[in-house]
């Protein structure tokens, strides 16, 4: 036992020492102690001869102290007794740091030959070369090796190497190629590509991409390529052209509408509205999944909402009618009824109906998931009715229902909300503390800029009159009733003029003009912002929005870049730095990040 406890204690104690000994050898070549960094590798190496790390560590050290006599005798005597083309390579390039490159070339292509006979060293012959930053050599190592082996595959590797000496071309076809053999790479692929090209059609790196793709498209009948060329065109936000090769995909498999699908979402949330109707469109002509066709159709119909003047109001009802007469006993429905009880209070104000509709709905043997959701818009309803303590039971309901759960926190955050239009600040900041750590991310950030807009004005003014009629004016907004709540907010503003209140009104009727298409005014009130309130917690928010409306309704690229760049280099902190980052780089035409 004693003698088993002293070999325990001596191997750790030799593990322990031969670590300690690295380390600082590590150190002392770090810190240019090259000296002492030799004294040290020649102990590690005589303990260890066959380490490699050790072998490279003593060359590095002595190519340091330009000792490449050492170096050569050295290499030769291991090569002798070694057959291990990477040190051959290593031998090369301690003649090229001599400027023999007669000598080195020599070296360098006498390790490539080796392949021929023994094509399993191609990796560490053509990694090597890369370590050494002799790149064409890898490119012909890497090369030799496919041509001796046709099942070698390292056109990863060939992308990689012509991506780092800038052949665009070259790198796009290797990883394509790579992408073609092994398609669990392909979303790291697109990743790589993202770096070189940009949302601009016109860049030239653009431009080789979707040459090379639509070659491949020409050449061979591979779907991959389509769905290539269909991420290229989404990149570039030209939806209609992706469109046209999500169809010929599904054209030649008629299997899943799973991408088209994903693909008219991508153009809603880019606000594409016409490209998406068509795509849902497509979708409910070509499936017979009804799922996915009442989904086509909810979406359709937000669409319509969205872009309808209240004339057009009378036939989305009736749209709405007609599909839950056709659809409105299916669960998959559960999600149109919702809509249409949200469409009759909020757009055509028969909050009675909508109620006493969503209470019907209530009654489906639904999820409770589905059922928090009927309850989450009925609580939004009878809040736009004003009957607020009867929205609270509901959104309680679907606290206690779901616990921790995402949509109990948005109730969470509803009932701070609406406690807050009540003017109940006080109940509202305790619910608001507790949402600080929020697992969505979306709630978390609305309840920090609620609790700050109490926290900031109710010491200011002890009646809270100011933030009472804000929140008023809050309220007007969510009910739809934007003239009031503009005119309102013009009240706080002139009566109010010395209170905190002021940025946070000014900003929110920003908001509300940009609604009502009035984006000079918009302007007006965020350049207030921005040069009287240059040192408050809203100028992000205020330069943030001077670029957006430059950028998204006034097409103005320069200004909206100026502004993004303001927020980029002023307020790195500022919850819109990365998206402000993207769209700065996008409008300078930068590759996508």
């Amino acid at each position: 036992m004693r003698i088993l406890f002293f070999l325990l204690f001596f191997t750790s104690s030799l593990v322990y020492s031969q670590n300690y000994d690295a380390a600082l050898a590590e150190e002392y070549f770090k810190n240019g102690e090259f000296e002492k960094a030799l004294i040290s590798y020649k102990k590690l190496y005589k303990n260890n001869s066959s380490s490699l790390t050790y072998i490279y560590k003593l060359v590095r050290t002595h190519q340091q102290l330009e000792q490449y006599k050492e170096v050569d005798t050295f290499l030769k005597a291991l090569i002798q007794n070694k057959n291990y083309p990477p040190l051959t390579i290593e031998l090369g390039y301690n003649y090229a740091l001599q400027n023999d490159s007669i000598t080195a070339n020599t070296y360098y292509n006498k390790a490539i030959s080796t392949i021929k006979d023994t094509p399993g060293y191609a990796s560490t012959i053509g990694r090597t070369f890369e370590n050494l930053s002799l790149l064409d050599h890898a490119i012909t190592a890497y090369t030799t090796a496919m041509e001796v082996n046709p099942e070698f595959n390292f056109n990863m590797q060939l992308a990689r190497i012509y991506g780092e000496q800038g052949d665009i071309k070259n790198m796009f076809t290797k990883y394509i190629e790579f992408g073609a053999e092994n398609t669990t790479y392909l979303n790291n692929i697109k990743r790589e590509f993202s770096t070189f090209i940009s949302e601009d059609k016109d860049q030239e790196n653009n431009k080789i991409l979707r040459l090379i793709l639509l070659k491949k498209i020409q050449e061979s009948p591979d779907v991959l390529w389509n769905e290539m060329l269909s991420w290229l065109f989404i990149q570039q936000k030209e939806y209609n052209k992706a469109f046209a090769q999500e169809k010929a995909i599904y054209k030649r498999e008629m299997e899943s509408l799973d991408r088209i699908e994903e693909l008219a979402k991508i153009a809603f949330n880019q606000k594409e509205n016409d490209i998406a109707k068509s795509i849902f469109t497509y979708i409910i002509d070509n499936t017979q999944n009804l799922d996915l066709k009442i989904n086509a159709h909810y979406n359709i119909l937000n669409i319509k909402t969205q872009e309808a003047t209240t004339k057009e109001y009378d036939a989305i009802a009736q749209e709405y009618e007609q599909l839950l007469s056709e659809y409105g006993g299916l669960l998959s429905a559960l999600d149109l009824k919702i809509a249409y009880g949200h469409f009759l209070a909020f757009y055509l104000k028969q909050t009675d109906k909508a109620i006493a509709f969503l209470k019907d709905t209530l009654k489906s043997n639904a999820s409770k998931q589905k059922i928090a959701e009927i309850k989450l818009e009925l609580g939004d309803i009878l809040v736009l009715e004003e009957k607020f303590n009867e929205a609270l039971i509901y959104y309680t309901q679907i606290q206690r229902s779901l616990k921790n759960s995402t949509i109990a926190q948005e109730a969470r955050f509803k009932v701070a909300k609406t406690s807050y239009y009540k003017g109940d600040f006080k109940w509202a900041e305790s619910q608001l503390k507790v949402l600080q750590a929020s697992t969505s991310q979306l709630t978390a950030n609305d309840a920090l800029d609620l609790k700050l807009l109490i926290g900031d004005n109710k010491l200011e003014d002890s009646l809270q009159l100011g933030l009472k009629r804000y929140a008023k004016a809050d309220l007007l907004q969510f009910q739809n009733r934007n003239d009031e709540a503009i005119a309102l907010l013009n009240d706080i503003l002139n009566q109010h003029q010395s209170e905190a209140i002021i940025p946070q009104a000014l900003l929110k009727q920003a908001q509300l003009f940009e609604i009502k298409k009035q984006y000079d005014k918009a302007l007006v009130n965020y350049q207030r912002i921005i040069t009287e309130y240059s040192d408050g917690i809203l100028a992000d928010d205020a330069i943030y929005g001077m670029a957006l409306v430059y950028d998204r309704y006034l097409d103005q690229p320069e200004k909206a870049k100026s502004y993004y760049e303001n927020l980029l280099f002023n307020h790195q902190d500022s919850i819109f730095f990365v998206e402000a980052r993207k769209r700065f780089r996008a409008l300078r035409g930068d590759a996508i990040q």
